[in-house]
């Protein structure tokens, strides 16, 4: 803000004004002529006036008061030569004027010059007067008695003397009034000039800025046409100035001589005056001007930033709904009609996108622009940028993911469909080669030429490896797709396996021409219960995958094949019948989900399995080695002691798994609804991976430093693992975050089953166990908190938030610009406290992983208060202390952040408002029970006999027991 404060001048701080005075200076009591004495004692002349008798002290006080303070601007500690000229005046006179200048005269008076009345009676008079009164006088005014002018000239020189005391010292009183007139007037228009431009001043800065573009841009034209008003004034102003500078006397600087007392001849006062005052307006609308400039540049500014701000809010609306559309394809499940229209929606999305992709271009150019203007809000520019940027490339990353997927998707429906006709003509071909049909060797031999036509047509279907599946569309298979993948495999197999009869029967039918055994495609129920063998526990193992199954079947299909003798045998003799009952409608739906089911159990159990063999292994292979004595050549002396970091708790998750778990998951094979149970019992031995993950931020540490030391490659070698041990280490977190993957896969498909709720149950507490590992990760990265973070109790949630600091005002102001630029902060909801730390970012290998937090500060929820919609951002929400003492305005990444977190707030303030309402109750009721025991006792007391009655009777009563 501008500051004019200092902007003022001496003439308008006189403690009269000439305007208030002038008819009393017009009545020649006395005058400052800007002579100076030879001490450089300011002069003031009272000419002759015979009514100087009359007039009153306090007039005469003002006048000398008013004449002094002008020769005061000069110096605060003037001194002062009086010159009264009382030749044609009276002794009487001339001894009242000396009383009342003695009792009026406001400042240093040096000397008092009197030019004593020339007539001879009144100078005789005067004389003997002056001499019995010379010792009063002298005590109060150093008065010297002058008998002519040319006396006078011995103490003061002609040049600062007036005519009519003999000397050239030009002066006009009236005029002298009359620029003094002006001179103030123009002193104080230039004072109302500063106040002026200070109170605009304050205003700008003070104003409160509304909360749209409309507005400020109104507000912007309103303040420059009042700024061009004031420029308008200080012109005037100057104007005016120059004016009465030019009817003052211009010293001539080429004529001015080094002498002090002929410079003050030359120089008026009034023009240095005059020449002050229009320095000082200069100074002023210098100051102003620059004010204005930065003020100006501030608020276009301003101005920019909320267009900038404006279109990132759209930019991410329409992204996020973008992104929300193309979540929405992410279900690779259906029809390849239903894929079809997905692509299609996709294709048309991506178009959408492209447009909003230059959008998002032209405005992160437009922030670029910005902050190379040196904007103010750099910081918040930029992140704004880099946000753009990164939702851009988040979008066309999803995009191009999806139109992968949804093509890889496609593909393995193509493939299905051509399968399933594969198997269609396959039928019809079999349901059409009837017996009768072949009772000549030609016939037979052209029913083998049809049979090896559709056997070499069918090839490529058949022969599909399933490792080529595997590594082509394991990503996007969803349990639906493997299912059919494997019925259609078996189907394959058997329309094959029953052609190779068929085609051996034609041949021998062909070479002998004997009657051929007609073999029939076996019916849905057929090719499920045939499919049953191979998948069981006992051929395939538990879990096993679709593609692993795949491999055993075709090692099994000598086996299959001899089996078939035992298929019923049937004549088929409709096509359009046999094609009607396919696979997925053979399948009803309960079956279908009982399949998956067993599926995801297995899985769970298999890779149960693999797990506790993988941390045996690890065990085994490297920690115990750590105390081999024939390998300590290899371990670098360091690392010996670090076997507990390295490893942390991992030995203790193995024997919980192997002792425990697993055999618990293992009686649940054929017992799926006793999964969710099985979670729950063990709920809390699952606490023991939040020590281990808390452990592992150390445990990589070691590992970074030692992990190119012979002692782990030897290791390696030995236990021909492919990988390192640093990704074994990793395997009890991957493991905590699988279960909930797998419980929720289980739980899709026993919606309704027995054991449903359980497996619910047992999810969600996964679920928090997950968010509980993860929270304490967090915190055990708080740094420079004095206390015990554990005494704040349970930690609730934890998220990084861009912050502001509000103000109880609530309006933003121009001085509050800065907070545009907000703080990035990580805050910890506790039940006992909220906490505000700062992300230390931190370079090196891995610090990403692991950030730490520096402690800012700490707000008991007790005193915490929230406000949930803050204007302009249905993002943010207000956090206050106390009696809104401090006040944060806090910007969640999305509403639904925003949300959970309010939602948790107000159930800890509405806990604390309930337990402080019944330590209340409490406290009322003991108040109130001791109010009782009050006036019982008072009750006693005031009846004696009452008291021993009630002592009588217990005496009977234990008398008579």
């Amino acid at each position: 803000m501008i500051d004019l404060q200092t902007i003022a001048t001496h003439e308008t701080n006189l403690l009269f004004r000439i305007k208030d005075i002038s008819h009393f200076l017009m009545q020649d009591i006395a005058f400052l002529s800007g002579g100076r004495g030879k001490d450089d004692a300011w002069i003031i002349t009272f000419p002759e006036n015979c009514n100087f008798r009359c007039i009153p002290e306090e007039v005469i006080a003002k006048v000398l008061t008013y004449l002094t303070s002008i020769a005061r601007q000069n110096g605060p500690d003037s001194r002062f030569t009086i010159i009264l000229d009382r030749r044609l005046d009276t002794w009487s006179s001339l001894k009242i004027s000396l009383q009342k200048i003695s009792a009026s005269f406001p400042g240093n008076l040096h000397l008092v010059l009197v030019l004593r009345p020339t007539s001879f009676l009144q100078r005789t008079f005067t004389d003997i007067g002056f001499r019995f009164s010379q010792e009063d006088f002298m005590l109060k005014l150093p008065v010297v008695m002058l008998s002519s002018v040319s006396d006078l000239l011995t103490y003061i020189d002609d040049k600062q003397l007036t005519p009519e005391l003999g000397g050239t010292l030009q002066y006009c009183h009236s005029e002298w009034i009359i620029f003094r007139n002006a001179i103030e007037n123009f002193a104080l228009t230039v004072k109302e000039m500063a106040q002026m431009l200070q109170s605009f001043g304050t205003e700008l800065a003070e104003t409160e800025l509304p909360d749209d573009i409309p507005s400020i841009e109104e507000i912007l034209a309103i303040r420059a046409e009042r700024y061009h008003l004031l420029k308008n004034d200080i012109t005037a102003v100057t104007k005016e100035g120059k004016i009465l500078l030019t009817n003052l006397e211009v010293p001539d600087t080429e004529g001015a001589v080094s002498s002090r007392l002929e410079c003050h001849q030359q120089i008026s006062g009034d023009w240095q005056t005059i020449n002050k005052l229009l320095t000082q307006v200069h100074d002023m609308e210098t100051a102003f001007d620059g004010f204005w400039e930065k003020h100006q540049l501030k608020m276009e500014q301003y101005l920019q930033l909320w267009k900038f701000e404006q279109d990132f809010q759209e930019l991410v609306t329409e992204v996020e709904f973008l992104l929300n559309q193309q979540a929405e394809l992410a279900d690779v499940t259906g029809t390849i009609a239903q894929v079809k229209q997905k692509i299609k929606k996709l294709e048309n999305l991506d178009e959408n996108s492209q447009e909003l992709l230059a959008k998002a271009q032209f405005v992160i150019l437009h922030g670029h622009k910005l902050a190379a203007n040196h904007h103010y809000a750099l910081d918040l520019i930029c992140q704004r940028c880099n946000e753009l940027r990164y939702l851009s490339d988040i979008l066309v990353n999803e995009i191009k993911a999806k139109r992968i997927q949804l093509s890889r998707t496609f593909k393995i429906h193509k493939l299905l469909q051509q399968a399933r006709q594969c198997c269609d003509e396959g039928e019809c071909l079999l349901a059409n080669q009837e017996i009768d049909k072949f009772q000549s060797k030609e016939d037979a031999q052209k029913a083998l030429q049809d049979i090896e036509n559709f056997l070499e047509m069918a090839l490529p279907f058949i022969n599909y490896e399933p490792e080529t599946l595997q590594y082509e569309f394991d990503v996007i298979l969803s349990p639906e797709l493997k299912v059919q993948m494997k019925t259609i495999q078996l189907k394959l197999e058997n329309i094959r396996s029953i052609f190779e009869n068929q085609q051996a029967g034609f041949r021998n039918l062909a070479d002998k021409h004997v009657r051929p055994v007609q073999f029939v495609v076996p019916t849905s129920e057929n090719l499920i219960r045939s499919r049953a063998p191979f998948f069981s526990s006992k051929h395939v193992g538990v879990g096993v995958s679709f593609f692993q199954a795949c491999k055993l079947f075709s090692k099994g299909k000598k086996t299959w094949r001899q089996n078939q003798s035992n298929l019923k045998i049937e004549v088929v003799h409709d096509c359009p019948e046999k094609r009607s009952s396919g696979p997925s409608s053979s399948l009803d739906n309960s079956n279908s989900l009982d399949v998956l089911k067993n599926h995801v159990l297995n899985e769970l159990i298999q890779t149960e399995r693999v797990y506790v063999r993988e941390l045996f292994t690890v065990l085994l292979g490297y920690r115990a080695e750590m105390d081999n004595p024939e390998m300590f050549d290899l371990m670098p002396p360091l690392l010996r002691n670090k076997k507990d970091i390295l490893f942390g708790n991992m030995a203790e998750i193995y024997e919980f798994h192997n002792d425990i778990f697993l055999s618990s998951l293992e009686n649940c094979a054929h017992a799926p609804e006793r999964v969710g149970l099985c979670f729950l019992e063990r709920k809390d031995d699952f606490q023991m991976y939040a020590k281990y993950c808390q452990n592992k931020p150390r445990s990589e540490t070691i590992w970074r430093k030692y992990s190119e030391c012979a002692f782990f490659q030897e290791c390696q070698r030995k236990l021909k693992h492919r990988l390192g041990l640093d990704s074994y280490l990793l395997k009890p977190v991957q493991r905590i975050t699988k279960y909930q993957l797998l419980l929720k896969e289980l739980l899709k498909y026993s919606k309704d089953c027995e054991g449903s709720a359980q497996l619910k149950e047992a999810l969600d507490a996964m679920l928090d166990l997950l968010k509980s590992v993860n929270d304490s990760m967090h915190q055990i990265a708080i740094n420079g908190y004095i206390g015990n973070l554990n005494e704040l109790g349970k930690m609730i949630m934890q998220g990084g938030f861009s912050v502001w600091i509000g103000h109880k005002k609530g309006a933003t102001k121009m001085k509050d610009l800065a907070r545009f630029k907000p703080m990035q902060r990580h805050l910890f909801l506790y039940e006992k406290a909220i906490v505000f730390c700062k992300r230390r970012v931190e370079s090196g290998e891995g610090s990403d992983r692991y950030p730490s937090y520096s402690f800012k500060h700490c707000w008991k929820m007790d005193e915490v208060g929230i406000t949930e919609f803050v204007k302009g951002d249905n993002r943010k929400f207000e956090i206050w202390y106390g009696e809104k003492e401090e006040v944060y305005i806090v910007q969640a990444p999305n509403v639904d952040v925003k949300m959970t977190w309010l939602k948790e707030i107000r159930n800890i303030l509405l806990k604390q408002q309930e337990l402080s309402t019944v330590k209340k109750r409490k406290q009322q009721d003991q108040l109130a029970e001791q109010d009782k025991i009050q006036i019982s006792l008072q009750q006693n007391d005031e009846d004696p006999c009452r008291r021993w009655l009630s002592y009588f009777d217990e005496a009977t009563m234990s008398n008579g027991k």
